[in-house]
Order: structure tokens, then C-alpha cells, then sequence
């Protein structure tokens, strides 16, 4: 089971970006029929922590570290340290140049919670021993992965749009766990949920989807 751990904007940000991504040299070539890889806004997330391939004999271990995790995140809005991070999607960037461009929009808002966040749930699932990739977290949400089939010209353009972009806030209330399954394009399949929120008794998370 190929997993990760997640933040998923609501559907009222997912359309805010959705409409300002309409207006971009990517759309236009996307519609023009160059396969700029637009991601798909029904999947469009915050990756906390990738955990790749995992054995299903150890999605029980994950479940509880991720219960743990959340509980964490819980406590603290109970002692009245402050609520979930609100954020909002923000500015742009890139990875990489040439075949392997990714186009993603930035996080605004209070991202250093959002990372502490991360931290918790890294945390949880070092305890665990359930591997992921440690590598730094970087806040981020793809929007296309166009490669060399645009210029780069457009692409800076698109960046310089984004630049001015800034979407309405929303606090981030849940920790979800998906599995990304293979295909063109991936899917992506909601295991399990866990809110943020507020303190709520048990710890297995619900299943979904």
C-alpha cells in the first residue's frame, strides 16, 4: 500500500485556486491540448508526511500513530494554546526545470502550526517505526507537472500570476490518511480521518470513501 498523510483544503478554496489556475498559460495550454498534467482538484492536498509503500499488515500501527497524533493536536486546542492553523493558499513556485517541472501554489496563513503539525505526526510515526520520507517539510499543493512541454517564458509567466494570488482562509480541522493507487492519473483513496479540532474520546480515526 503505497500511503501518505494529508491536509485537504476545503471545496470552497479547491474552487477559489481552480479559478484563478483557469486564467494561466498552463490552462490555455492545457486546452489547446498539450498535456500539461493539471492535478485534479477533487485530490488536491497537503502532504504532512510520505510513508510510500507499506506493508497492509502494519496499517493498524499506522492508524494508532496517526490517532496519537491527532490526540496531540487536540490537547492543545483543549488547553486553550489556540486552534487548528488556519491557512490559506498563496504565491506559487516550482520544482525543478525542463522534463521534470512541477507548478505548485504556496501556504499562507499560519504555517508554522501547520508544520508543528508535521512535526507531531512525523514524530508519532518515528515512535511507531512506521518508515516515511524524512526529508524537509516543504507547504506546498501541486497544480500541474507540464515538464518541457511548455516554454519557459510561460512558465515564469504563470509564476509571476501567482505571485499576487492570496485565497480565503480556512483552518485546517482534520488529518487524513490515503493511499495513492497507480495509474494515469494517480488515484487517491481516503483510509481514514481524524479530527483536529476539537478533543474527542477514542483514537482509531473513522474510515472514508
Amino acid at each position: 500500500m503505497r500511503l501518505f498523510t494529508a491536509i485537504y483544503p476545503p471545496a470552497e478554496a479547491i474552487a477559489h485556486l481552480t479559478a484563478r489556475v483557469a486564467g494561466l498559460r498552463l490552462a490555455a495550454a492545457s486546452a489547446a491540448g498539450t498535456n500539461v498534467r493539471l492535478a485534479d482538484p477533487t485530490h488536491a492536498h497537503l502532504t504532512l508526511a510520505f510513508l510510500g509503500e507499506v506493508d497492509p499488515a502494519r496499517l493498524s500501527d499506522v492508524r494508532q500513530a496517526l490517532g496519537l497524533a491527532a490526540d496531540g493536536a487536540r490537547a492543545v486546542v483543549a488547553a486553550g494554546q489556540g486552534g487548528p492553523p488556519v491557512l490559506r493558499l498563496g504565491g506559487g513556485g516550482r520544482f525543478g526545470w525542463g522534463r521534470g517541472t512541477v507548478l505548485w501554489v504556496d501556504v499562507r496563513g499560519d504555517v508554522s502550526g501547520l508544520v508543528a503539525l508535521a512535526d507531531v505526526v512525523r514524530a508519532a510515526l518515528a515512535t511507531a517505526r512506521v518508515p516515511y520520507d524524512d526529508k524537509p517539510f516543504r507547504p506546498h499543493l501541486t497544480i500541474a507537472r507540464p515538464g518541457d512541454r511548455m516554454t519557459h517564458d510561460d512558465i515564469e509567466a504563470d509564476l509571476a500570476a501567482l505571485d499576487s494570488y492570496l485565497g480565503p482562509p480556512w483552518p485546517a480541522t482534520e488529518l487524513v490518511l490515503a493511499q495513492s493507487r497507480p495509474g494515469s492519473p494517480s488515484r487517491y483513496h481516503r483510509l481514514a480521518a481524524w479530527p483536529l479540532g476539537r478533543p474527542t474520546a477514542g483514537r482509531g480515526g473513522h474510515g472514508s470513501g
